[in-house]
């Protein structure tokens, strides 16, 4: 019987610390975050401007994730935290946190690279909570659950979240590729996907940029595009002679599609740390909590990460 491989840590003294400094309240609200607090900035319209900034919005809805605290406790959390800090700031009120959210950009916190990067692409649902939650506890199972879709781009290497897309549960990952991809500013090596992104569609947007398309063709997939013919040939048909060549299986390994389920892998960290649900009752909003989670997400794994090794038996 085969057994389970097994992984040791070599860097566990950092990255223990990484884990605490997560849960660090100063991580969350530093020097940098008070001094921004107040809105600095004017509208030019009529009627006064908006008195608390989009970073102090922006840090109450990340606060309100990061400690899974609902609206009202993570108002006097803040709160406390600022009287025991010894400053004199006034903090949203959970109506104002979630009139403001819907309207929040927010800018996902990436380190820059010199070189191209690989992105892994996937998508996973997000469970809603409210009146559909309470038909199903009430009535059993409906026809038609609702939930919402998070689309990530994430960076192979690094394991940053590059590009996130949130839509509803009847848009399937394909129409949500270029969005995601037009999100990403580097140079992009590789495009690594499920079979969920086997369209021609998905294949152009990536050769848009230049990349690498490293999508498994279905099992019916058939050549669109010979060789004898003049145009050049299309990466799909390209992909798919080569699995006709060698297997499916070796074309994943030559190819490096497995690197895809590092995508699985960001999914993982964000159900664990988050939850995987949504407190927020309107789109706008529901979309806007999970690119905080993303960016917060993204913050986590600058800290450090785990750096293992496998144990040879």
């Amino acid at each position: 019987m085969k057994t389970k491989a097994q992984y040791k840590v070599r860097n566990w003294n950092a990255y223990d610390a990484c884990l605490k400094q997560r849960g660090s309240i100063t991580f969350w609200v530093n020097e940098e975050i008070i001094e921004q607090w107040r809105n600095q900035q004017k509208t030019g319209r009529k009627g006064a401007s908006n008195y608390y900034s989009d970073v102090a919005i922006a840090t109450m809805g990340t606060i309100q994730s990061v400690f899974n605290l609902p609206g009202r406790q993570a108002e006097g959390f803040l709160e406390s935290l600022f009287m025991l800090m010894g400053i004199e700031l006034a903090v949203p009120d959970h109506s104002t946190l979630s009139r403001r959210l819907s309207k929040l950009s927010v800018e996902l916190p990436v380190i820059p690279k010199d070189k191209a990067v690989h992105v892994v692409v996937d998508s996973t649902g997000v469970k809603v909570y409210g009146e559909g939650e309470w038909k199903v506890r009430t009535h059993g199972v409906a026809k038609r659950r609702t939930w919402r879709k998070l689309h990530l781009g994430v960076d192979s290497e690094s394991g940053e979240i590059l590009g996130a897309v949130v839509t509803t549960n009847d848009i399937a990952d394909c129409e949500a590729l270029p969005d995601i991809l037009e999100q990403i500013e580097q140079p992009i090596e590789q495009v690594s996907g499920d079979g969920g992104y086997d369209t021609f569609g998905c294949y152009d947007t990536i050769t848009e940029r230049g990349a690498k398309a490293t999508i498994p063709p279905r099992s019916n997939a058939k050549i669109q595009q010979h060789l004898h013919e003049l145009a050049q040939p299309h990466p799909r048909d390209e992909n798919l002679r080569r699995v006709n060549q060698v297997g499916r299986k070796q074309w994943k390994q030559e190819s490096g599609y497995h690197r895809r389920s590092l995508s699985e892998t960001a999914i993982f960290r964000l159900k664990t740390i988050f939850g995987g649900k949504l407190r927020r009752r309107f789109f706008d909003n529901q979309a806007v909590e999970l690119f905080l989670q993303c960016a917060a997400l993204n913050r986590m794994i600058q800290l450090g990460k785990p750096d293992s090794y496998k144990v040879e038996n």
